[in-house]
């Protein structure tokens, strides 16, 4: 795994990208044993979430601070499993395939979710037609960063260069098709430049380059950069969401520094088979974002750099529509495809 605003998406951008940026438990034997339920009853059994990321990771780190709230008031167990690979499309392709009864769900981003249709030539499922949004969970900021050596200090500064230097300052990303990735190629298009992006795997690595000067610059998350940029040993030109984040209050917005409409980040939430009851949904939605309210959860959220952004089930599938047709727009542009 997206915070000016376009006047059609004012309402839902205010409502999904604000001012940003437990334990698992096991039951297999449960899930697979535990009796069947109708919407009336829901739910009488564990709940399977299938988290498309590797644990440990700030996604994973949300949900499972989101589990122990959730695990009370459902009385009953949310059982994480976590299936990464292929840019969330391993663990969604296997929530597709399941009974929908609300018993598995799953967790996904931007990727899977919005852009992976346009980004791989074949996918195992379609976004559309084989689930249905249940709730937003959170949105993720990025940063531009750059090594201070760098000759700009602002992001006018940072596009002067680039555009008296094309093709030659690179910017490293958290990988190739990741929302990090998307979000440079964006900047570069509406900045009118050309900029080598080197991808790495994750935000950590390419921010650790661009502290040592292997890279004059990175798009990256606030986790792996918002200490160094305190130091000194990061420049932050501009943060990739439609407004600030608290955390670093004095760095303006991409488009505040000279992009008018940019607006780009990382974001996930919880996603059921299509078919699964309407009277289901509702209960997980209204739960999840009763969970995503609790001031210690939300304020636990933020020191991952992740801010909630609880909506209904109308708003992130509108969310959902609108960030695919966005991120098609500039897949097509910049030409990129994934194997």
């Amino acid at each position: 795994m997206a915070a000016p605003l376009a006047r059609g998406k004012s309402v839902l951008r205010r409502q999904l990208l604000l001012a940003a940026a437990g334990a698992a438990l096991t039951g297999g034997a449960a899930l697979a044993q535990a009796p069947s339920s109708t919407a009336a009853d829901f739910p009488n059994k564990p709940i399977r979430l299938v988290v498309t990321f590797p644990p440990g990771g700030s996604a994973d780190a949300v949900m499972r601070m989101l589990v122990p709230r959730l695990n009370e008031k459902l009385g009953q167990p949310v059982v994480i499993d976590n299936k990464p690979g292929a840019g969330g499309n391993v663990g969604l392709s296997l929530v597709a395939k399941t009974p929908a009864d609300g018993y598995t769900l799953g967790l996904g981003a931007a990727g899977a979710l919005a852009a992976n249709v346009s980004l791989y030539p074949q996918m195992p499922f379609d976004p559309v037609k084989d689930f249905k949004p249940v709730a937003m969970v959170a949105a993720t900021p990025f940063v531009i960063v750059g090594h201070p050596s760098i000759a700009a200090r602002t992001q006018r500064e940072l596009i002067a260069l680039a555009k008296a230097n094309p093709g030659t300052l690179s910017i490293g990303h958290g990988g190739n098709g990741t929302a990090m990735h998307l979000s440079a190629a964006l900047f570069a298009q509406m900045a009118d430049v050309k900029l080598v992006e080197v991808p790495y795997r994750g935000s950590g690595p390419a921010a650790l380059d661009a502290i040592a000067g292997q890279i004059p610059l990175a798009l990256v998350d606030l986790p792996a950069s918002l200490q160094q940029i305190r130091a000194g040993k990061l420049v932050a030109f501009a943060v990739t969401s439609a407004q600030r984040v608290p955390m670093l209050p004095e760095v303006p917005t991409v488009a505040e520094a000279g992009l008018p409409g940019y607006d780009s980040t990382g974001w996930f939430g919880v996603v059921a088979p299509a078919g699964t009851p309407a009277p289901v949904v509702a209960r997980l939605n209204a739960e999840i974002n009763a969970a995503l309210g609790d001031e210690q959860i939300k304020a636990s959220m933020r020191n991952l750099g992740a801010e909630p952004a609880p909506a209904s089930t109308e708003a992130f599938e509108a969310y959902i529509q609108s960030e695919t047709k966005k991120w098609a727009k500039v897949i097509q542009a910049a030409r990129i495809r994934l194997d």
